[in-house]
């Protein structure tokens, strides 16, 4: 009896990292993140080349993908809570880490 419960939680230690990785995978989503960033974010932010600025001192999302302490995963978080002044946007976790990488794209557009 032993012997089996032993192996099933080393089966299923083996299967959390796959199924750790196959939804982060599935979560960021940069091309889904820019479909979301020309609905909700581009009324304020420049999110793609070519934009005009339509708030002035709203950064665009490459010069926001380009500071040194950009992190895919904090911007993420910091799109999920509530931040005056930009409107609750109520995104999910998966849209939410889809526009963080949409934003992490941007680092290297010229």
């Amino acid at each position: 009896m032993r012997c089996q419960i032993r192996t099933k939680l080393m089966i299923a230690a083996g299967l959390l990292p796959l199924v750790s990785f196959a939804s982060a995978g599935l979560a960021q989503n940069p091309v889904r993140g820019e479909q979301l960033a020309r609905t909700w974010c581009a009324g304020c932010h420049v999110v793609t080349s070519g934009q005009e600025h339509v708030v002035t001192e709203v950064p665009s999302f490459r010069s926001i993908a380009q500071r040194k302490d950009f992190d895919r995963r904090s911007v993420a978080y910091f799109l999920l809570a509530p931040h005056p002044p930009m409107p609750n946007l109520s995104l999910t976790r998966s849209e939410a880490a889809d526009l963080a990488a949409y934003i992490e794209s941007q680092k290297q557009v010229k």
